[in-house]
């Protein structure tokens, strides 16, 4: 009777080993709600609707969730870095989902676009223009580099 006993608990264990080794499912990070306290922070523009920023390039966004507004560092339109602020803003559209808009302080308007939210996770974010999807940013999470700030 022991003996049974100790196959049927050594043929559990090595059932339990096999299971937890055969687990291959990729993990797949969280999605978050899109409000300002979870896209707080800095975020560095990754790719900009499919190709790669050219070398030197750089986008950083750091958004404040207390007052909703945001620092844009960019050197996409010079060869010097610009920091460009102002206010921004999140709602829900029934069909769309979340969507951020932006304005520019000292009179400069609004943002060109107004973007769709997707994918926001602790890590990453993807932005698509509403009037043209084909217009994607992917943003990661990053942090401001000391020269910028």
């Amino acid at each position: 009777m022991k003996r049974i006993f100790r196959l049927f608990v050594l043929a559990m264990m090595v059932t339990a080993v096999a299971v937890s080794c055969n687990d291959k499912e990729d993990y797949v990070e969280p999605t978050l709600d899109v409000t300002p306290n979870n896209i707080a922070g800095c975020w560095s523009l990754d790719s900009w609707s499919g190709g790669e920023l050219s070398s030197g390039s750089y986008v950083y966004i750091d958004f404040v969730r207390a007052d909703k507004t945001y620092t844009l560092y960019q050197n996409i339109d010079s060869q010097y870095m610009r920091a460009i602020t102002g206010h921004y803003f999140i709602y829900t559209d029934d069909e769309k989902g979340a969507i951020i808009r932006g304005n520019y302080d000292y009179g400069n308007g609004d943002w060109s676009h107004r973007y769709v939210v997707t994918e926001l996770t602790e890590g990453r974010m993807v932005w698509t223009a509403l009037d043209n999807p084909a217009d994607v940013s992917v943003y990661i999470r990053a942090t401001l580099p000391s020269d910028l700030q």
